[in-house]
C-alpha cells in the first residue's frame, strides 16, 4: 500500500509513504517501486501522523456517563461519593457483559485515531485485530484501593514489566504523602508508571520512568492537574484519557484542553502521545520512520491550519483513514472509490458528527447487543 502527497505533521513536508509486510517500508517525496503496491491512495489538503497511543483507559468503564458533582480532595473521596449516590447507575452498566464493554471501550479509541491503549485493570485477554491492548504490564490500582499492594509491588516474577498505578490523584497533603509512601516501598526498584500524579513534586517524579497525564480527568475531579511542565525535566510525560466515568469520550477534546492549559508546548504534547508512550512502554510505533509499525492515521487538514494547528483542530469526523500494523481499520467514505479491491463486508458504516465513516467489525451489532442489557444507553455515533 501506497499513501501518496500527505503532509507530516508538525513539518508540512509533503510526502508518500510506503507501507508492506505491516510496516513502513519507504518514506519518500515520490512513489517508490521498489516495493509491490496494490493500493495507492491519493491524497489532498491532509496530514499524516502516526496512531495515537492512550496511555491510561479502562476499556471496560466507557458506557457509564460522568458521575459526580463536587470538586473533591482525592480519588478516594469521589470514589466513595459515586458508590452512595450512583449506586443503581453503576448497577446498570454492570449488567452489560464485561467483553461487550470491552469491545465498546476499544472501538471508543480507534473512532478516534487511537492504534495503541494501555488498558488499566484486569487483564481482558480480547481476541482483537482492530488496535494494539496493551496490557504487559503490573497493574496496580493504587495505594489506598489495591489490596496488599505492598506486596503485589514487589512480586520477584513482575520486576522486569512496568508498574503502572494511579498515584498522587488528589490535591490534599494525603495524595502527596501516597507518592511517597508508594516509592519508599518499591524495593526492587521497579519500573514506576505514575498515573494522574496531581500531588506529585518534581523530587518525587525523580523516582518514576514516566508519568501519565489525564488533564481532563483531573479537571473534572479536582479542577487542578499535574504540574507537568515542572515534572518534565525528571520523567517522561505520557498522554491518557482515562474512562467516560470522569471524562470525554473524545481523546481530541483532551488534547484540546492540554494545549489550552499551556503546560507543555506543541511539540512536547505532541509527542506525549506517541514517540514518549511508544518508548516508555517498549513498542515498535509512534514515529514515522522506516521499520516502525504502520501505525497511521490520515486526517484533513481544516481551515487551512499549517504545523501543530492542523494536528489539534483534529476530530473524529475528521479521520480520513487509520491504519494499524498496516490494516486498514477505518476510512472516510470519500476513500469508497479507491478501495474498490477492498472488501466491504469486512466493514460497518457508522456516522460521527454526520460524517460517514466505515470501520473493520460489526459496530452496529455490538451497540445493539449493548442495547440489550441497557436500551437507554447513549452512544457518540449512530449507525443509521
Amino acid at each position: 500500500m501506497i499513501i501518496s502527497n500527505v503532509k507530516l505533521c508538525g513539518s508540512d513536508e509533503v510526502l508518500d509513504i510506503t507501507v508492506h509486510n505491516e510496516k513502513i517500508a519507504a518514506i519518500s517525496h515520490h512513489v517508490t517501486d521498489n516495493f509491490p503496491a496494490e493500493l495507492n491512495l491519493k491524497f489532498e489538503r491532509t496530514i499524516v501522523f502516526p496512531g495515537l497511543i492512550n496511555s491510561h483507559d479502562h476499556l471496560d468503564f466507557n458506557l457509564y456517563p460522568q458521575f459526580g458533582n463536587n470538586i473533591y480532595s482525592n480519588y478516594t473521596e469521589w470514589g466513595k461519593h459515586i458508590h452512595e449516590n450512583y449506586s443503581g447507575e453503576i448497577a446498570g452498566v454492570l449488567k452489560i457483559p464485561q467483553n461487550l464493554r470491552s469491545l465498546w471501550g476499544i472501538y471508543k479509541n480507534l473512532l478516534c485515531g487511537v492504534t495503541t491503549v494501555v488498558n488499566h485493570g484486569e487483564k481482558l485477554g480480547l481476541n482483537n485485530d482492530l488496535i494494539t491492548v496493551f496490557e504487559d504490564t503490573h497493574c496496580l490500582h493504587s495505594v489506598h484501593f489495591e489490596k496488599d499492594w505492598k506486596i503485589k509491588l514487589n512480586n520477584p516474577l513482575k520486576l522486569k514489566v512496568p508498574v503502572n498505578i494511579h498515584v498522587g490523584e488528589g490535591e490534599d497533603f494525603l495524595s502527596f504523602k501516597e507518592i511517597d509512601e508508594l516509592t519508599k516501598y518499591n524495593l526492587f526498584r521497579g519500573r514506576l508508571i505514575g498515573i494522574h500524579a496531581v500531588a506529585m513534586s518534581q523530587n518525587q517524579a525523580r523516582k518514576f520512568e514516566a508519568v501519565v497525564w489525564c488533564p481532563e480527568s483531573n479537571f473534572f475531579l479536582l479542577n487542578k492537574t499535574a504540574k507537568v511542565h515542572m515534572l518534565k525535566k525528571y520523567t517522561n510525560i505520557l498522554f491518557g484519557t482515562d474512562s467516560t466515568l470522569t471524562s470525554s469520550w473524545n481523546v481530541w477534546e483532551h488534547l484540546r484542553l492540554a494545549r489550552k492549559i499551556g503546560l507543555l508546548d506543541d511539540n512536547t504534547l505532541y509527542n506525549t502521545i506517541n514517540k514518549n508512550a511508544a518508548q516508555t512502554w517498549k513498542l515498535n510505533s509512534g514515529e514515522i520512520s522506516e521499520g516502525k509499525d504502520a501505525d497511521l492515521v490520515v486526517a484533513k487538514i481544516k481551515n487551512n491550519k499549517t504545523g501543530f494547528n492542523s494536528f489539534f483542530e483534529t476530530g473524529p469526523a475528521d479521520l480520513l483513514l487509520v491504519l494499524h500494523k498496516g490494516n486498514i481499520r477505518l476510512f472516510d467514505e470519500t476513500l469508497l472509490t479507491q478501495l474498490n479491491e477492498v472488501e466491504l463486508s469486512n466493514f460497518s458504516k457508522f456516522y460521527v458528527d454526520g460524517v460517514c465513516k466505515y470501520v473493520q467489525g460489526d459496530l452496529p451489532g455490538l451497540m445493539e447487543k449493548i442495547k440489550e442489557f441497557k436500551p437507554g444507553v447513549r452512544f457518540p455515533v449512530s449507525v443509521s
